[in-house]
């Protein structure tokens, strides 16, 4: 995003003149995050999520590479050395539950940073590819996560592993053989743990490279803004320096005083106790439950039950990866020129009832496989489908939204009462997400 009034980078010494002459990364860096990039002066604290989880993700990059030069990626050393981690490597206790407990607060601020481009319809044009690389970043997150949860070699370790690999088996012809490549076998074992701690240890900086393309892609529109409006004026931004990385700053201070409260007095709270007994191939966990953040997707899967020409278990598996990849076309799926939720009151209400029915599927999802969280699975998995199918078409086409400001300095400064376009005049305006 380019604008006159952005002021140009200005070098305040001969040392910086001739860095910048060279090499212009401050340059780079002052229109990426510096006084340069004007950002729309309305944004809230739903915004700080973004940087937030940037945050994480050095966290755990820096704590994986330290664990990683104690860690030994065998079937008979990965759990002992685990525990010298815990006992005999300096701050290593410190070391795995901040890695353990990071990934979970990666999550959250995730999913809170989801949900916020969800209401605020951050996924609709320019910022689609936004969206999307948005959306890699999580699948490369939760294969991250599920890689990592295996190297511990607890029997939560080794029994996820063979529970979600076996989703693979449940296609015809090249399923198995697909898992069988993945493990390196026909069950979890040597050569399972040295792929997945290969491709634990590397995913995190395709991550960060695709986090990188994402920040470049939202560069070109400009960030999104809670009223949905496009910046019109300089009056409408404010520089991203000092001002947004001081609210930034402070949120992050709050969040990771929440982070190290978990990590130091509650580190096991989002764990599961058996991951404290080494694998055991043959003792069968009696309940075995994947990381809190696959739970919605754990109760999408096990919510088909019935053979209808094609096997259960495969609908399972292909509604599971379907209710992710089904997000990556929600800019065409959702058609109401009106991005922010805050001008659209039927989408409000429908969007609150998704909420809930997530929250509903990652109740099931770590309950037993039975009665009555199987039929309540089914209720939250058929919404769940058609709240993106059904419903928001259908909204998209009947709903009269609410009047938009006129601008975005108006409803900041003036009162969106006060200085308040039709939503006919407005509906002419490409609008902020």
């Amino acid at each position: 995003m380019s604008f006159a009034w952005a002021k140009p980078y200005e070098p305040k010494t001969a040392l910086g003149q001739w860095v910048d002459e060279r090499l212009p990364l401050p340059r780079l860096v002052y229109g990426a995050v510096g006084g340069g990039y004007p950002v729309p002066r309305n944004l809230n604290y739903a915004w700080n999520f973004g940087v937030l989880a940037g945050v994480f993700l050095m966290i755990q990059i820096i704590t994986g590479i330290v664990l990683a030069m104690h860690y030994y990626a065998s079937v008979d050393g990965a759990f002992a050395s685990i525990e010298h981690i815990m006992r005999d490597v300096n701050a290593g206790w410190f070391l795995r539950y901040a890695h353990a407990n990071g990934a979970s607060f990666f999550f959250i601020v995730v999913y809170i940073h989801i949900f916020r481009g969800l209401f605020y319809g951050s996924y609709k044009a320019p910022r689609e590819l936004v969206w999307m690389l948005g959306l890699v970043v999580y699948l490369l997150m939760m294969a991250t996560a599920f890689m990592g949860y295996v190297l511990p070699w607890g029997q939560m370790s080794y029994w996820g592993a063979q529970v979600i690999t076996g989703f693979f088996s449940a296609f015809p012809v090249v399923g198995e053989p697909l898992r069988v490549w993945l493990l390196g076998g026909f069950a979890p074992d040597q050569a399972a743990i040295t792929r997945f701690f290969s491709l634990h240890y590397l995913l995190p900086f395709v991550i960060a490279g695709v986090v990188i393309l994402k920040t470049w892609a939202l560069h070109i529109p400009g960030s999104s803004n809670p009223t949905g409006v496009d910046v019109k004026t300089e009056k409408d931004t404010l520089p991203f320096h000092p001002f947004y990385t001081a609210k930034d700053g402070w949120f992050i201070l709050l969040v990771l005083m929440a982070y190290v409260t978990v990590t130091f007095f509650m580190p096991n709270a989002l764990g599961h106790a058996d991951n404290y007994i080494e694998a055991n191939p043959l003792a069968t966990p009696a309940h075995i439950v994947p990381e809190w953040y696959f739970w919605p997707f754990y109760a999408i899967l096990r919510a088909f039950t019935v053979d209808f020409i094609i096997p259960a278990k495969l609908w399972g598996v292909v509604a599971m990866f379907s209710s992710i990849l089904l997000l990556f076309f929600l800019p065409w799926l959702d058609r109401s020129p009106v991005r922010s939720g805050h001008y659209r009151p039927l989408f409000k209400l429908f969007f609150w009832i998704f909420v809930a029915d997530i929250v509903l599927l990652a109740i099931c999802g770590v309950m037993p496989a039975e009665q009555p969280w199987v039929a309540l699975s089914q209720i939250g998995t058929a919404y769940y489908f058609a709240h993106f199918l059904i419903i928001l078409p259908i909204i998209s086409k009947i709903e009269t939204p609410l009047p938009l400001p006129s601008s975005i300095s108006a409803s900041v400064l003036h009162g969106e009462a006060e200085e308040s376009a039709p939503y006919g005049l407005a509906k002419s305006q490409p609008a902020n997400a």
